[in-house]
């Protein structure tokens, strides 16, 4: 099983945790570290994806369930009209996150916030977040990492002047939280509201 680097620290701090409880106290003692041990390979688990082929696509940017999809100009980084859909990421689901097309960083600003629950409509506006601008061969695409309840920290390994593949791996957010994308309003949406998608896998939209 491959994990994402980020948590290499956190999985090896409870693994350490839990062999000096073993050595104080005994297997009884170091049972709940091993547990907690346990969930953090799980949840920094970085599985392979089959990213589709073909052109005029969008696959997903992270693991969860749709919570939105609607029509909705951002003012602060595209200056358009495009679609958006937004992601909740619980606990439980893969956390790294990965590009929805091919394209080249323009930008990435991360965003001082609030840590309201994630599934708020107003967290997208109001909570810490990361949003990264691709130009792509559709016009800009605007995928932003927004922290959560849980999630308290967002990471965006990629830089401007970067290129992103369709399905590489651009970062991670720590523990349940949500990623929102706007798409080009002409782009035909595969998605509703309430299905599971997979990043990296699940075809959001073409393009018409």
């Amino acid at each position: 099983m491959k994990f994402a680097p980020e948590g290499y620290p956190f999985i090896a701090s409870f693994a350490g945790v839990t062999v000096l409880l073993a050595f104080a106290g005994g297997p009884w003692l170091a049972a709940p570290g091993v547990v907690l041990c346990l969930f953090m390979a799980y949840f920094f688990r970085d599985p392979e994806r089959s990213v589709p082929g073909g052109g005029d696509l969008f696959v997903s940017p992270a693991d969860g369930k749709i919570l939105l999809v609607r029509q909705e100009y951002d003012a602060d980084h595209l200056q358009q009209e495009g679609i958006e859909v937004s992601i909740f990421m619980s606990p439980l689901d893969v956390h790294v996150n990965r590009a929805p097309c091919d394209g080249s960083v323009v930008a990435v600003v991360p965003k001082a916030g609030k840590f309201l629950s994630a599934f708020k409509p107003e967290a997208s506006l109001v909570n810490q977040s990361i949003s990264m601008v691709l130009q792509t061969e559709y016009g800009k695409i605007l995928v932003r990492q927004v922290a959560g309840f849980v999630a308290r920290r967002a990471v965006c390994r990629v830089k401007p002047g970067e290129t992103l593949r369709r399905g590489d791996r651009y970062g991670i957010i720590k523990f349940s939280s949500r990623v929102d994308i706007y798409l080009p309003k002409e782009t035909e949406i595969r998605v509703q509201v309430g299905d599971r998608v997979k990043a990296g896998e699940t075809v959001l939209g073409v393009v018409r």
